[in-house]
């Protein structure tokens, strides 16, 4: 019963919204978020780097 009852709620939300409208934000998002994630990576590495010198 709740299986459906989400179903049927995700499904209204699905159609309630335009799907250029939902889309953009979430693509901005994560590229927001790859960004951040490569930048702290790179930082990892160059620190691990530093560290393995000394």
């Amino acid at each position: 019963m709740k299986l459906r009852l989400l179903s049927l709620v995700l499904l209204i939300l699905m159609l309630s919204f335009a799907s250029c409208g939902v889309v953009e934000p979430i693509f901005k998002a994560g590229m927001w978020w790859a960004f951040f994630l490569v930048i702290l990576g790179v930082a990892l590495v160059l620190f691990i780097a530093s560290k393995m010198r000394k």
